[in-house]
């Protein structure tokens, strides 16, 4: 039975390494396949892991929109554009590799939403999930996408903190929104992200009401390999950023 696991938070905690480190782990474990879904605008998700798009040949979701029914002419009155392209999404957007595949919604297709791409992801998800043992969202800073429900039905959600009000602020809307949408989860746990100092450890759990599994270590070389552009896959085990998802993810065993 496939997993879907969702990652979110404000932009700038450490999301992103997250994602990319949790793909590690499942990796390293031997859990596997793994399909890693970038839906935040940003795109970090595909470098951070060793992979250009532009490169192998592969397209977002926001460009095959675009070319589909902007560049070509079409329309997308009267049939759902997810349906329309969903082919074009497998064919031309999905990349494929050893240890796990990847799918990105891209930047926006026409000023001022994403909904088009969202739902043509959303689309797309459900009608693959049976493949992965595990699906990995990396979510936008926002809630937005939360209302556009790319993904309804999840395990296990990740609110990855900052250290400010805002972020405390963030997950209980969140966790309200999340609510509110009807999307089904089984957990939502908060973490610290780089930023998160040790003394907010027992707030977090205390103002959010969730479980708190810990902070992400603060790490230079992951720092370092991310200015470079570089795969977070390629880095040493033995790293601190990669040692502290490691704990978190096997205090978890049993749930995942």
């Amino acid at each position: 039975m496939t997993k879907t696991f969702v990652t979110m938070g404000r932009g700038g905690t450490g999301k992103t390494s997250f994602v990319s480190l949790m793909a590690r782990y499942f990796i390293d474990t031997g859990a596997t396949p793994l399909l890693l879904v970038d839906a935040d605008p940003d795109q970090n998700l595909a470098e951070m892991v060793g992979v250009d798009l532009d490169a192998v040949g592969k397209k977002t979701i926001a460009e095959l929109l675009s070319e589909t029914f902007i560049t070509t002419g079409g329309t997308t009155i009267g049939i759902p554009p997810s349906t329309r392209i969903e082919n074009r999404i497998w064919q031309e957007g999905l990349y494929e590799g050893k240890q796990f595949d990847l799918l990105s919604v891209g930047t926006k297709w026409i000023e001022g939403c994403y909904c088009m791409p969202d739902a043509a992801l959303k689309n797309a998800l459900s009608s693959i999930t049976r493949q992965y043992r595990y699906i990995l969202i990396d979510s936008p800073g926002g809630l937005e996408h939360l209302n556009r429900k790319i993904a309804s039905d999840v395990d296990t959600i990740f609110d990855v903190m900052g250290p400010s009000n805002k972020s405390f602020a963030h997950v209980r809307r969140a966790h309200r929104v999340i609510g509110e949408v009807g999307i089904r989860f089984n957990r939502l746990y908060v973490v610290g992200g780089y930023g998160f100092p040790a003394e907010l450890d027992s707030r977090a759990a205390a103002e959010t009401g969730l479980p708190y599994l810990g902070k992400i270590a603060a790490d230079p070389r992951v720092a370092e390999q991310v200015l470079a552009g570089k795969s977070l896959l390629d880095l040493p085990l033995d790293l601190p950023a990669y040692r502290s998802i490691a704990a978190m993810l096997d205090s978890l065993a049993g749930t995942l």
